[in-house]
């Protein structure tokens, strides 16, 4: 999948598919999503840097944050990053900040 540019925001939706840039914090004290930081929404979990551990944990944390399976999280980029972007597919609840898309009405 192509990395997509979201130049002045956090998220974007491509279709039905939420695409989110993130800023990790491995080895925090707890799993959390927090508030955006430029075009990076700052998510910390409690897994350590190694090998792309962290990332790991990160998906599964979201994937139940999110109410969806692991494998309907894509890591498009920064999987032994702090900088990511996730695709998200099948979502069933938003994080408060997040918006559903808008639907087309013609």
């Amino acid at each position: 999948m192509k990395a997509r540019n979201l130049a002045n925001v956090f998220y974007e939706w491509d279709g039905d598919v939420l695409v989110l840039n993130i800023l990790g914090t491995p080895s925090a004290k707890r799993d959390a999503i927090g508030k955006p930081k430029g075009n990076q929404l700052k998510v910390s979990v409690t897994a350590a840097p190694v090998a792309g551990k962290a990332t790991d944990h990160m998906v599964r944390f979201l994937a139940k944050e999110f109410g969806i399976s692991v494998k309907d999280i894509e890591v498009v980029y920064g999987r032994e990053s702090i900088h990511k972007q996730l695709r998200f597919k099948n979502l069933s609840q938003l994080p408060t900040g997040i918006e559903p898309p808008q639907k087309n009405l013609f």
